[in-house]
């Protein structure tokens, strides 16, 4: 089978779903948590240069690697949430966007992530001393993917969930209540930061490679446009929006369309983001399957 399908091929649907459990996690902070993150990158590359340096730097096995990458990435969600969860809204934003930046330069500067040579030869994960092909590790991702939906939907529905609806909806009326709002704003920050670091550590071993360059802004701010575009606070939405803008720049590629020039496709990519980010605010803001949200949170309430 393995020699059937085009390795490209492969690739794009590994990284489409590891770009998904990126994006569930961002989802699960502003979506549901109502807690706007421009830094979502940081805990992504947390994820990733912590299995590596595991792995890489001190011969963990790759398993127990990602295991641990995704316990770091957890733990320290939680402490970066801390200073962002004294401020709300556009500041909060703001100081997020600080926090990946302030993540991605020590990335690039500290000696143990290689600096800005990176981390190479990252090795792919091995079961029984056989290393998983490219079609193993496909089905690998789809399993954890799977997996972490579910989660998802499951706290989404739990009084975890109604708490995080209840912030949501007005942070002032939800201490009254007597939820701790601090503490399940934190926890928010620090589930949804696990999810990134399981994509992190997927993506570290599929690619081999990793540098402070991957982890930056941009991919920050497209996760976000993603994000808002399928529709916060819905797992249907994060899977439409990630699928949608991730896949089509890879159809002009694929099909080699020649409407525009494929060398800055990129630069086009970011320029339909915040064109489709400005249609949809104006016309759809909670996003494509915004009315479902706003049913879900009435379904909540009641």
């Amino acid at each position: 089978m393995e020699g059937w399908i085009n390795p490209y091929y492969l690739d794009i649907i590994v990284f489409l779903f590891i770009n998904i459990i990126l994006g569930l996690g961002l989802n699960l902070i502003t979506g549901y948590a109502g807690q706007v993150s421009l830094g979502h990158a940081a805990f992504y590359g947390i994820g990733a240069y912590s299995t590596a340096i595991f792995s890489v730097k001190i011969g963990l096995n790759p398993w127990l690697s990602i295991l641990l990458a995704v316990i770091i990435t957890f733990l320290l969600s939680a402490i970066l949430g801390l200073p962002s969860l004294r401020v709300r809204e556009d500041f909060l934003a703001i100081t997020t966007l600080g926090l990946g930046l302030i993540a991605q330069s020590f990335f690039k500067n500290a000696k143990i992530t290689g600096g800005a040579y990176g981390i190479d030869g990252i090795p792919m994960p091995s079961i029984f001393g056989h290393e998983l092909t490219d079609v193993e590790y496909l089905l690998l991702v789809f399993i954890v993917l799977l997996v972490l939906i579910y989660v998802l939907h499951r706290l989404s529905r739990s009084k975890l969930g109604q708490a995080w609806t209840a912030i949501q909806e007005d942070e002032v009326v939800a201490q009254s209540m007597g939820i701790n709002t601090l503490y399940y704003k934190v926890l928010a920050f620090a589930i949804g930061g696990a999810f990134a670091g399981v994509a992190g550590a997927l993506f570290a071993h599929k690619v081999s490679f990793i540098s402070s360059d991957t982890f930056g802004f941009t991919l920050s701010a497209t996760l976000l446009s993603m994000v808002v575009i399928g529709g916060l606070g819905t797992i249907r939405g994060t899977l439409f929006g990630v699928s949608v803008l991730y896949l089509l720049p890879e159809v002009f590629r694929i099909f080699d369309i020649k409407i525009i020039d494929p060398n800055y496709i990129d630069t086009y990519k970011m320029i339909l983001y915040g064109l489709l980010m400005v249609i949809m605010m104006r016309y759809r803001p909670k996003g494509v399957f915004g009315r479902k949200i706003r049913h879900q949170k009435r379904a909540v309430k009641d």
